[in-house]
């Protein structure tokens, strides 16, 4: 049975955007190559990260969600790992309900209608 994912990185701010883009290149392939599925992505863009890592105060977020099993996070971590690019990354198991509520608030974004809570 295939579990749906969520996985966010962090890549180091010196990155031209061609370079960003190549790394989530990279990374959408690992999933695509190894029988996942992307359901989703999201470029978050140049964001202040919360204490500094690696001396850098701010890095490039991406989210990739996607359907796939439990061995494909092992192989996608260990492209991470040993990509000097990638900063911080997490991955985690989205249960039912945070399959749902992505979903919802996707159809709510592209409705216009995602209003401030």
């Amino acid at each position: 049975m295939l579990n749906q994912y969520e996985t966010v990185f962090i890549a180091t701010p010196v990155l031209s955007e061609n370079q960003m883009k190549e790394a989530v290149q990279k990374f959408k392939k690992v999933i695509t190559e190894n029988s996942g599925e992307i359901v989703h992505e999201e470029n978050w863009g140049l964001k202040k990260l919360a204490y500094p890592i690696q001396k850098k105060s701010t890095g490039f977020y991406y989210l990739i969600e996607f359907r796939g099993t439990g061995d494909l996070i092992e192989k996608l971590e260990v492209q991470y790992r040993r990509d000097e690019r990638i900063i911080r990354f997490l991955t985690f198991r989205m249960e039912k309900f945070a399959v749902e509520y992505a979903e919802k608030k996707r159809k709510q974004k592209e409705s216009g209608k995602l209003k401030e809570e």
